[in-house]
């Protein structure tokens, strides 16, 4: 199935929920579901519409959804995913149209819902929000070309000749994906201080955020059956926002010879909202050009339907908040901004590539796209590239420096899709704050000079 433009995305459709009407995240034309507590109620499916959120299980015992609609919204009204997004993307979809019709200011429907506002809509803030999914399996890809290079380079080690053939990864710990505003505890690990020297055992003294897009799998393959690559792309059901923490000093200790370990395990953090593939159609783009001297992946990758509209017109950003700058009240320090067409992969290609083996994947599996960075500087993803391992400081408007992450910190990212003709969507914050490990002492972290570590190939 060919997720197209339709009356869903309707730039002339306006909500009975004033608050989605020029909503810089949640307009109508959104749509993402989700899983949320409301005040003194138990988990369950929900769609953020404006400031708030549509109780899935309350509008299906309204019974204003009959037939496929009426499936897919039991499915989703649960207090996880997973049945939602193992349904065919017709299914999803008819729920996704119903919806649309229900909450539009002129359908047909707009007295009913509105009699029902009370018990089926509750205010966000008021809510508390949770991981979408059960996540079987987490797998985290590098298909970010411009942090690859930015990251070989400071390591002083050339782009990796697979890297233009292969979509690379490593597998992740799905037990620590944490859903936003969860906090991050310092991790500990090995780290390798002066070349040649013994490797001490501490609390990780160079800690670090990548953004990245979180890609969440809906229909599997059963094991031993690939995933075409023209049929990849209906083997996602939407995205979020995706922060990979590193541990960067642990991480080039331990990483030769099979990658990183402890250095990534300790934590992601995701953004609770799905924005779905149905809601992104409109922003979908042409893959950026390869180079002239790259060479063509081979016919398992190559698909010129995902050639031609595979990419996504996404602006990500990346903000700072730190203990100095809350108490001046100086608000968020930028860090960087980047866009999803800088990805040297799509993501038709990395489910491809995932399945080729016969790996199987489920609903509910989670892939992160590998840092989104871009070509110049102010698009880089990472603390490991703004600062040049350490070697040169963000300095903040309250004073303060900084190379990497210390307690206290907070990393927020952000996203929107923008297109002439259509209504901007977001995928609300995925955010995390930094806080002290088990066993990190009291006093401040002792420094290791900037470079002095070992650095291994960075993801």
């Amino acid at each position: 199935m060919v997720i197209s433009i339709d009356e869903t995305h309707d730039a002339s459709r306006r909500s009975w929920v004033e608050s989605a009407n020029g909503h810089p995240e949640f307009p109508l034309q959104n749509l993402p579901f989700g899983v949320f507590s409301p005040p003194g109620g138990g988990k369950r499916g929900g769609v953020a519409i404006g400031d708030e959120i549509l109780d899935l299980a309350a509008i299906v015992d309204a019974g204003l959804f009959e037939g496929m609609a009426l499936a897919a919204a039991r499915a989703a009204s649960g207090d996880t995913l997973n049945p939602w997004m193992a349904l065919a993307p017709h299914a999803r979809l008819a729920l996704r149209k119903r919806l649309s019709e229900l909450l539009w200011s002129a359908g047909r429907d707009r007295k009913a819902m509105e009699a029902l506002r009370r018990s089926v809509l509750y205010p966000s803030s008021a809510c508390v929000l949770h991981l979408p999914a059960s996540i079987g399996d987490y797998t985290d890809f590098f298909a970010g070309i411009h942090h690859a290079t930015n990251s070989g380079r400071i390591a002083q080690r050339p782009l990796a000749p697979n890297y233009l053939y292969v979509p690379i990864a490593y597998h992740g710990r799905s037990s620590s994906v944490r859903v936003s505003t969860a906090q991050v505890r310092r991790p500990a690990g090995q780290r390798l201080g002066k070349s040649g020297a013994e490797p001490t055992y501490g609390p990780s003294q160079k800690l670090d955020y990548e953004y990245e897009l979180g890609i969440w799998v809906g229909a599997g393959n059963a094991l031993g059956e690939p995933i075409p690559i023209e049929q990849a792309s209906s083997h996602v059901v939407g995205l979020c926002l995706l922060n990979d923490w590193s541990a960067r000093d642990v991480q080039g200790w331990e990483s030769v010879p099979l990658g990183p370990f402890l250095a990534k395990n300790f934590s992601t953090t995701v953004s609770p909202w799905i924005v779905t593939v149905e809601a992104l159609a409109p922003f979908r783009v042409e893959q950026a050009q390869r180079a002239k001297s790259d060479p063509k992946p081979l016919p398992y990758l190559w698909n010129d339907h995902d050639q031609a509209a595979g990419a996504l017109h996404c602006r990500l950003e990346a903000y700072l908040s730190t203990p100095g700058l809350r108490n001046q009240n100086l608000g968020l320090h930028p860090l960087s901004r980047a866009s999803a067409t800088d990805l040297y992969w799509t993501f038709a290609q990395l489910i491809a590539h995932h399945t080729c083996n016969g790996c199987n994947l489920n609903p509910g599996d989670l892939l992160g796209s590998g840092t989104v960075s871009g070509p110049t500087e102010s698009g880089c993803g990472c603390l490991f590239e703004l600062t040049f391992n350490g070697t040169k400081p963000i300095r903040l408007a309250s004073g303060e420096e900084r190379t990497f992450l210390e307690n206290g910190d907070e990393v927020i990212f952000r996203a929107h899709c923008e297109r002439h003709g259509f209504v901007p969507i977001g995928f609300g914050e995925c955010r995390g704050k930094i806080v002290g490990g088990a066993n990190e002492p009291k006093s401040e972290l002792p420094t290791i000079a900037p470079g002095d570590e070992a650095v291994s190939e960075i993801f």
